[in-house]
């Protein structure tokens, strides 16, 4: 399902796996169908929010590196500057 992008294969799946005696994939199957349709839309699209997951963690290294002693505009130059 994941590898071929078929999303719209999920509820099947997620009726098969509550039929089973799993009770830690239940957890699982409750949490996915609160947002069902952003996580069939991720299932679904070749799209990837990969390069901006990398940043963000990237801008939160740097921000931590600088704690206590660095401000806004000193934080801006690092994220700029840092390749």
């Amino acid at each position: 399902m994941m590898r071929d992008l078929r999303g719209d294969q999920l509820p099947a799946w997620m009726e098969r796996a509550l039929a089973d005696d799993l009770p830690a994939l239940h957890s699982l199957i409750i949490g996915l169908s609160r947002d069902i349709d952003a996580v069939t839309a991720g299932l679904s699209t070749p799209w990837s929010s990969g390069q901006v997951e990398g940043q963000v963690t990237r801008t939160k290294l740097l921000k931590r590196q600088g704690y206590g002693r660095a401000n806004l505009d000193f934080l801006r130059k690092r994220v700029l500057l840092t390749p």
